[in-house]
């Protein structure tokens, strides 16, 4: 036994003569030093770390026997379902791990909205995090496409035609996008390019941004305290503790619950009732066959239901391009966040009633605005989708005021448990 480990040991100080092995270890794990009181809104980070894996193994494993070609790509996909083995168990995986990973994506962005972690000075940690979220949102709109269902082509059908609406370029901007003027076979090899190259590359670079930003200005903490302001002798953080192993240990149980239920729906539940995989995209594709209703997946929804709430033409602008303006200001005012906010404190505990209030009627208008968008739409719909949208906006534009106006409790010098 010693003399395994003496060889180990031996072989760890070869690679670290050559590569900072060691001290990447020590600045990102045994000696990068956390806040010591992290809750449960804390383990959402490392689950969609969890949640990328699974998604870049099962989506390797599936590639190895899809074609990317109109004629075939439905079928190779069901040739996966029937005849590879356990290709059923890597696709429900994948189109699970999908959802599963947006859940804990809009978990992991509520925990900031919870504790200010996008205030100073992480502003630049959380422009990295939507940049993060954009390049999620591509890389599942692309990699929808790709069983060429029913729900598919119509879907990227409608999604891409939607760029029409742009003024002067809108119509060469949707040919360059489909490669075509309708959703063909280039379209499905352009997605698939970005959706198994592309795009996992430009995650995976800006999870690594993400990780080193964080790191270096530290991580936030419930009760919103710096705790590098206050160091001990040895330079240490006193309320803080070493990452690994104190959460390394911790993160493993919230990683094994996490697989626990993820495993329970891949077995038990794959289609969730129509929200992970819906119906229409067991049938292949016909373009010339429209669905009855047409919806994107449930974690586009929102801003799906914010694009059908605008029905009024205003200016020389009809209702269509407003519903993809307010569509794309949904996205883009989140990267606003860390200077809307004016609140001298960062965490939900020490902020006043003003606070929690909007965020409690925004959280609901934005979940009313989810469901709605997996609706078919109808005159009473549409007003509660546009009083949400109203709200939405509202809890941004106004934030500067009522932030500022909030009565806030005193923040303590140190972290409490």
């Amino acid at each position: 036994m010693n003399a395994i480990v003496r060889q180990l040991t031996g072989l760890r100080d070869w690679v670290d003569d050559r590569f900072p092995l060691m001290q990447l270890w020590n600045d990102h794990m045994a000696r990068y030093y956390a806040p010591k009181n992290f809750n449960f809104w804390y383990y959402f980070g490392v689950l969609s770390l969890v949640a990328f894996v699974i998604q870049i193994v099962t989506g390797i494993w599936l590639v190895m026997n899809y074609k990317p070609d109109a004629d075939f790509a439905f079928a190779s996909v069901e040739y996966i379902m029937r005849d590879v083995d356990w290709g059923w168990l890597i696709r429900y995986m994948h189109s699970t791990g999908a959802s599963a990973f947006f859940i804990v994506i809009y978990l992991h962005m509520f925990r900031a909205l919870l504790y200010g972690s996008f205030k100073k000075p992480r502003e630049l940690l959380w422009i990295l995090g939507m940049l993060l979220y954009l390049s999620l949102m591509a890389e599942a709109f692309m990699g929808y496409l790709l069983p060429w269902g029913q729900m598919s082509f119509w879907g990227a059908q409608v999604i891409i035609s939607l760029f029409g609406a742009i003024p002067v370029i809108g119509d060469a901007l949707s040919t360059m996008i489909r490669g075509d003027f309708v959703v063909s076979d280039i379209t499905l090899n352009r997605f698939f390019s970005l959706h198994v190259i592309a795009l996992p590359f430009a995650i995976a670079g800006l999870v690594v941004l993400h990780i080193i930003a964080l790191h270096e200005v530290g991580s936030n903490n419930p009760d919103g305290v710096e705790i590098k302001k206050l160091k001990g002798p040895d330079g240490h953080p006193l309320d803080g503790i070493p990452f690994h192993p104190y959460y390394t240990v911790k993160d493993s149980v919230g990683v094994v619950v996490f697989l626990m239920l993820f495993s329970m729906v891949v077995f038990f539940a794959p289609e969730m009732g129509g929200y992970f995989l819906e119906a229409n995209n067991f049938i292949p594709a016909d373009p010339m066959k429209t669905p009855l209703h047409i919806a994107p997946v449930w974690y586009f929804t929102p801003f799906y239901s914010i694009l059908r709430a605008n029905t009024i033409n205003f200016l020389w602008l009809d209702a269509k391009l407003w519903g993809v303006v307010f569509m794309g200001l949904g996205v883009m005012i989140l990267f606003l966040l860390p200077w809307l906010d004016r609140s001298p404190v960062k965490s939900i505990r020490y902020r006043g009633k003003l606070y929690k209030t909007a965020l409690a009627i925004f959280v609901v208008a934005f979940l009313i605005l989810g469901y709605l968008g997996v609706q078919p739409p109808t005159p009473a719909r549409t007003m509660v989708a546009q009083a949400c949208t109203v709200i939405y906006f509202l809890f941004f534009l106004l934030m500067p005021i009522y932030t500022k106006l909030d009565k806030t409790s005193p923040v303590p010098d140190r972290v409490t448990m």
